[in-house]
């Protein structure tokens, strides 16, 4: 599931309701720490108390929804600890991700990572929810290839939870000195070369210099 997906035209109740409140918490319509009442959510959902119960214990297992004992279900809290701890995790794991994803390389894989990149840069200048959408796509698409589904569940999770902080930053996507486009343009290239030791520096690199720029918004936005 994308967490950014708000499509409702399928799926159960279930499903439908597990989109809407991840895309709230994720967006931070949800703000960190806020108490989850059932019946608040049935009304702004629109639909019945036991789909939003059953949606919040999946978002339990996604880090984003923690349970509170006998008590019910409140957003998941943010600190800057705990986003240098993702930032590690998604360092650590994209990169076996990654390396195993250009080592099983195909023509479709490369095409296809071609035209995320292009799709995700026309839509970079629509709106940062059109753009997040594409933005990860893009990055796992790179790594779609890797033979290891769990692996890559857990890089979406952590894309998922990193993004969270993306939107509590306000946006993150002002770098200032920054050229992201070109950064993403050198991951692309280097992938597609399948040369996977500078795919893996250019996307760590990426990464942990998003990671520092972000630390400091996050700390000012979450008065962290």
């Amino acid at each position: 599931m994308n967490a950014l997906d708000l499509s409702t035209e399928d799926g159960s109740a279930t499903q439908r309701a597990y989109r809407r409140l991840r895309h709230m918490i994720v967006t931070g319509d949800l703000r960190p720490g806020e108490k989850l009442k059932i019946e608040v959510l049935r009304k702004r959902l629109d639909t019945g108390a036991s789909p939003i119960r059953e949606a919040l214990s999946l978002l339990t297992s996604d880090k984003l929804v923690d349970r509170i004992d006998q008590r019910g279900f409140r957003t998941a809290e943010v600190s800057v600890r705990n986003f240098k701890e993702i930032l590690l995790l998604r360092c650590t794991l994209e990169d076996v991700a990654l390396r195993q994803s250009i080592a099983h390389a195909t023509q479709e894989w490369e095409e296809n990572i071609v035209l995320a990149h292009h799709r995700m840069q026309r839509a970079k200048a629509t709106g940062l929810a059109a753009f997040e959408d594409l933005h990860k796509v893009f990055h796992m698409t790179l790594l779609s290839e890797a033979p290891s589904p769990i692996l890559l569940q857990f890089c979406s999770q952590l894309y998922d939870l990193n993004i969270r902080y993306r939107y509590l930053a306000g946006s993150g996507l002002n770098y200032q000195d920054r050229d992201v486009n070109e950064e993403h343009t050198g991951i692309l290239d280097a992938a597609v070369a399948r040369d996977a030791d500078l795919a893996s520096e250019r996307l760590m690199s990426h990464y942990t210099l998003t990671g520092a720029y972000l630390s400091g918004l996050i700390g000012e936005a979450a008065n962290l």
